[in-house]
């Protein structure tokens, strides 16, 4: 039986069908269900081989007659979605930044039977009377590139090659003066790019040979006879006084 079956399941023996009744020709619970794990599935970001951060905060939208059938339920409705969400986390290695919220809103734009999720990831922020109302217990992701066992930070656009011209050089016969640039984007897990700058014997990712590419935890670009791994590694958010 598939997760989303258990959670229909479950949800028919907590309202005794009076929902299904109400929702017969409106949006259905399973169908809310299986939005919300593809939200996830959508917007799930690399941390490390094996967790993926992925939403926490969602908002669905539905029409005020869906709304106004739903609000009798919606409190057993939300637990079961949020469980049904955790399975599906568990199942899939992702990690959810903070505690999981759902919220039902009312969109005039939508009919009945129709509806749409909105999310985000927010972190969980701590209160202490020893820190300041900035400060968040939390940790962020970081890119570094692993080039013969010592780490370089990744916090912009970084071109390696042999020249004098490159950020990082190295000596490496097989590499050009300016071989590759990574450059990396914003956001709560770090976007990783990598391009060939038109070098003589080109790069290597994960063992195929490509002109540009977007690289996750562990991924490996080789040029020359050198290895350039990329590590994803999470370290604290520094509050507004300098604490951890």
């Amino acid at each position: 039986m598939s997760g989303l079956q258990r959670f229909e399941q479950r949800l028919e023996q907590v309202i005794s069908g009076v929902f299904a009744r109400a929702f017969r020709s409106a949006v259905q619970p399973v169908e809310i269900a299986a939005a919300l794990q593809r939200e996830c599935d959508n917007n799930a970001q690399v941390l490390s081989r094996q967790r993926r951060l992925v939403p926490n905060d969602f908002h669905i939208e539905l029409s005020a007659t869906d709304l106004e059938r739903l609000r009798p339920f919606d409190s057993a409705l939300v637990d079961d979605l949020s469980t049904q969400l955790h399975d599906h986390a568990d199942a899939q290695g992702y990690v959810f930044p903070g505690p999981v919220t759902i919220d039902f809103e009312a969109a005039d734009d939508l009919t009945t039977g129709r509806f749409r999720i909105r999310s985000g990831a927010k972190a969980q922020v701590t209160g202490s009377p020893d820190f300041q109302a900035t400060d968040t217990r939390m940790t962020r992701a970081r890119a570094v590139l692993e080039v013969n066992g010592t780490r370089h930070p990744l916090d912009g656009p970084l071109v390696i090659g042999r020249g004098s011209e490159a950020d990082l050089r190295i000596n490496d016969p097989g590499v050009s003066r300016r071989h590759v640039e990574f450059r990396v984007g914003t956001g709560p897990v770090p976007r990783i790019e990598v391009r060939d700058l038109g070098s003589t014997n080109g790069m290597l990712v994960n063992g195929q040979k490509l002109g540009s590419a977007v690289l996750g935890d562990g991924a490996e670009v080789r040029i020359g006879s050198t290895v350039l791994t990329v590590r994803i590694v999470e370290e604290p958010v520094t509050g507004a006084d300098g604490r951890v």
